[in-house]
């Protein structure tokens, strides 16, 4: 298992994007990776579709060396997930330690938040880009963006291009 040694977060909210979660959960699973899902709180979080997702650890209790990576989800869960203190700072405290962080479509409301997008080249979600420009980064309308250890995307059609930059990123 190529990833056997790495320990990845995903952050989950209410109005997650079902394949923005799953998809990364289940691949990054099957290149042996430790997946964690991570939530404000301890509960059973519900997708825009209604598919649910269990938060099996709080992000008061997460601790940020103890992650590889994190990746954010889109839909309307990053307009929830940025108003707790404890997911900014864990989101933060991944990228300052060289920690991979991944965000996909909506999900740059989160790294906005965390204030980690500064002079960085990004993507997102096109509704959303004036927000990732005025928070100082450098917007690309591309399917993935890596600018070293911060990795966008833009939408679920975007996860074949995405997966794969994350995969190839953590096996370094």
């Amino acid at each position: 298992m190529v990833l056997s040694k790495k320990r990845m977060a995903i952050l989950v909210e209410d109005m997650y994007e079902d394949l923005e979660l799953w998809y990364p959960y289940y691949r990054l699973r099957e290149e042996g990776a430790v997946v964690r899902i991570i939530g404000p709180f301890a509960k059973e979080y519900h997708s825009k579709h209604g598919y649910p997702a269990e938060a099996d650890l709080v992000a008061d209790e997460a601790k940020a060396e103890e992650f590889d990576g994190i990746i954010i989800p889109g839909g309307f869960a990053p307009d929830r997930l940025r108003r707790y203190p404890a997911i900014l700072n864990l989101v933060k405290g991944v990228y300052e330690k060289g920690g991979l962080i991944a965000s996909i479509c909506h999900g740059a409301w989160v790294i906005i938040s965390a204030g980690i997008v500064k002079g960085k080249q990004a993507t997102c979600f096109f509704a959303i880009k004036d927000d990732l420009i005025n928070a100082g980064a450098i917007y690309l309308d591309q399917e993935v963006v890596i600018d070293n250890n911060l990795i966008t995307s833009r939408t679920p059609q975007d996860l074949p291009a995405f997966l794969p930059a994350i995969i190839t990123y953590l096996k370094r």
